[in-house]
């Protein structure tokens, strides 16, 4: 079980409730933030990578369902699980759209799905330790996925740079509404973890894991974009790119997210610590698709 003593911040959670959204995107250009394919095709990589991840979640969650002891815990689980339902949805309605632009991401979503439900699903394995071991280890590696989605909803739920930009509404909405949504959740995989497992060698050798996969997947996600989008000649992704976008605040920054590591590698980590739930469900009142879900 866990051997870390988390600094909890009971203030911060909230009941969940998954809420049932829905966007047009008839309005929505190919490069949604004007004059930047970069920063868009950037952020498109979620697109990419959320349908396939969060089906991912659920899956493994209903597994692990009857290792839950905590009553509140499986509610705040089963809370998660609808919420994760509705963002992979959200984000899976995108792709046609997209390829309705000629920008058709069949050839890298393949790829997603593969490294979902291939090498990090389901396995043949005798029932017993062998079985609950490679349970636990994809728990693990959730809860350091979600450290970074939460991070990541932060970040948009205050990047006010893409406001002035002009990124087109509905697009901002969808990712705020999920950003609010994974910052309001941000402590469920980690406690999760905790009350199956908790062990902090396992909590950094899947930070390593999915640290790794996420940098990976996403920086091939944009030069997919990139080189492919039918606008652009030649388009390329690169670093200096990311970190310029980062220092101006159009992109969550290099330095901002090297330093978010050491805090979830910390013996007293708990994510109710970052972010802000009271911003997340201000964001949810007022959004324009969670509202029409009331």
């Amino acid at each position: 079980m866990s051997n870390t003593q988390p600094d909890v911040v009971a203030s911060e959670h909230t009941p969940l409730k998954p809420r049932d959204v829905s966007f047009s995107w008839d309005r929505t250009p190919l490069h949604w933030v004007p004059g930047d394919p970069f920063t868009t095709h950037t952020i498109n990589v979620l697109h990419l990578l959320l349908p396939a991840g969060e089906r991912w979640f659920v899956h493994v969650y209903k597994q692990v369902l009857p290792l839950i002891t905590d009553e509140r815990l499986r509610e705040d689980v089963m809370g998660f699980i609808g919420q994760e339902a509705m963002h992979s949805q959200a984000h899976d309605d995108v792709l046609p759209h997209l390829k309705a632009l000629g920008l058709d991401p069949t050839p890298y979503t393949a790829q997603v799905d593969w490294f979902f439900e291939k090498l990090l699903g389901d396995r043949t394995l005798p029932p017993g330790r062998a079985r609950k071991w490679w349970l636990l280890e994809r728990v693990a590696i959730i809860a350091a996925i979600e450290h970074y989605t939460a991070f990541l909803g932060d970040w948009v739920l205050n990047a006010d740079a893409l406001d002035r930009r002009g990124a087109d509404p509905t697009m901002l909405d969808l990712l705020r509404w999920h950003g609010a949504e994974e910052v309001e959740h941000r402590s469920v995989a980690f406690d999760l973890f905790l009350h199956v497992d908790g062990s902090y060698r396992r909590r950094v050798r899947t930070w390593a894991t999915a640290f790794t996969a996420l940098v990976f997947l996403w920086q091939r996600g944009t030069r997919f974009f990139m080189e492919n989008d039918p606008t652009l000649d030649g388009g390329k992704a690169s670093f200096t790119a990311l970190r310029h976008r980062g220092r101006i605040g159009m992109l969550p920054s290099t330095g901002a997210m090297v330093r978010s590591i050491p805090r979830y590698l910390s013996p007293a980590y708990h994510p109710s610590q970052e972010a802000s739930t009271a911003q997340a469900v201000a964001y949810l009142a007022s959004s324009p698709a969670a509202k029409g879900s009331h």
